[in-house]
């Protein structure tokens, strides 16, 4: 024997948009809660249901004197959504011309470092065996130096990471 399980929030919700687009008439919550059952809603749930519609500009709201009254018209469901529909559409349009812009100065930008990324892939020669280690950086300035033969790749790695961080500081501050 299976259980009956209840209706999820969204089924309930176009259960109560039903009952408001067949008859097109405006209601009282206390006509709602007996209304509701009838649908598969159950009363206590109705005020929340219809609470969420109001929230999401389904059906209007409007107190009168102490009555409270609610009402949704199928005419009102679409012009909701040709309103969204046309504010989607110029978000949309805004969205594309920011990125255009983004774009344009993201190449503005590169314009101008252009040098500095060829600098950054200068060459570096080294000699396995040899004394003599010789460096040639972007710039056209070349140095020899002698290195030892037993810590020749520690030397290296240090003259890299010299030779780097001194473009890169001037880079920035120049």
């Amino acid at each position: 024997m299976s259980k009956k399980r209840g209706l999820s929030l969204e089924e309930k919700r176009e259960k109560m948009l039903q009952i408001f687009y067949e008859s097109q008439d405006f209601f009282l919550l206390k006509e709602l809660e007996k209304l509701g059952p009838r649908k598969g809603v159950i009363t206590q749930s109705v005020k929340d249901v219809v609470q969420s519609l109001v929230d999401d500009d389904l059906v209007s709201k409007d107190k009168i004197g102490t009555s409270v009254y609610f009402w949704s018209l199928p005419s009102c469901a679409g012009n909701q959504l040709r309103n969204v529909y046309h504010k989607l559409e110029s978000d949309l349009q805004s969205s594309k011309k920011r990125l255009v812009e983004l774009v344009d100065q993201c190449n503005s930008l590169k314009k101008g470092r252009e040098e500095s990324r060829k600098q950054l892939k200068w060459p570096m020669q080294q000699l396995t065996d040899g004394q003599i280690t010789s460096s040639h950086c972007g710039n056209g300035v070349q140095t020899t130096f002698p290195r030892p033969k037993n810590s020749l790749k520690t030397c290296t790695r240090r003259l890299e990471y010299l030779m780097i961080s001194t473009i890169w500081s001037y880079q920035q501050f120049h």
